[in-house]
């Protein structure tokens, strides 16, 4: 398979030129086109009953859409619910934790799971996190632009809990307020934030999805 990126930051597309034979995984409703030598068919996001529900609750659709070149080689084009970008990640026995959401597509041996999350729950960013690991390519999605930060054995880094995409397994972090004084991190509009431990990378997005929905609903009206 050979994938591209474009249209970034905004309003990014993935396309992906699969031959024949080849499979490919993504989230349910991510279809923008495809070759009419490509069929679709939809799969349990999990494996067993359990998996999928699990999977559900970390955010991602009940049902995953599995594409098959089964008529050729063919294209297929992908992209995220939301306006933002898209990130390749190229999976090599590894884990990664996403935010619900963030996961777009990936090849099918890599295998998605749920963990719970009592950090992200305090955080107001939800109870479950995304689990992703195995070898193959990974995309995941955001709302904004993907900023990556690799962070060195030790050092820390401060991120504002509605900008996390995800990180590596091997980073550590904890949930604490934005300044050392509960005042000062209410009256900023931070309140919490996620404290970052290397050694690993993390991946960040420009804007918060939560925020742009709460000024949205300052023009809806609740009548």
């Amino acid at each position: 398979m050979e994938f591209k990126i474009e249209n970034s930051p905004v309003f990014t597309t993935l396309t992906i030129q699969m031959a024949n034979a080849e499979q490919f995984r993504a989230e349910a409703g991510a279809m923008v086109s495809m070759s009419p030598t490509i069929t679709l068919e939809a799969k349990k996001s999990g494996k067993g009953l359990l998996g999928t529900m699990k999977a559900a609750v970390g955010g991602e659709s009940f049902f995953a859409s599995l594409f098959t070149a089964s008529g050729g080689n063919g294209e297929l084009i992908l992209a995220p619910a939301a306006l933002g970008d898209i990130v390749k990640l190229e999976m090599s026995g590894q884990t990664i934790f996403a935010q619900g959401g963030a996961y777009l597509a990936g090849c099918t041996n890599l295998n998605l799971s749920t963990q719970g999350s009592l950090k992200g729950m305090m955080s107001g960013e939800g109870m479950f996190l995304q689990k992703i690991t195995g070898s193959g390519v990974l995309f995941l999605n955001s709302y904004g632009g993907i900023i990556e930060k690799t962070l060195a054995p030790g050092e820390t880094y401060i991120v504002d809990t509605g900008h996390i995409v995800a990180f590596e397994e091997s980073v550590q972090y904890k949930i604490r307020k934005a300044s050392k004084g509960l005042f000062s991190s209410m009256a900023s509009g931070e309140g919490l934030v996620s404290e970052y431990s290397g050694p690993g990378k993390i991946w960040m997005q420009t804007r918060n999805l939560s925020a742009f929905a709460q000024i949205l609903t300052k023009f809806i009206s609740t009548k």
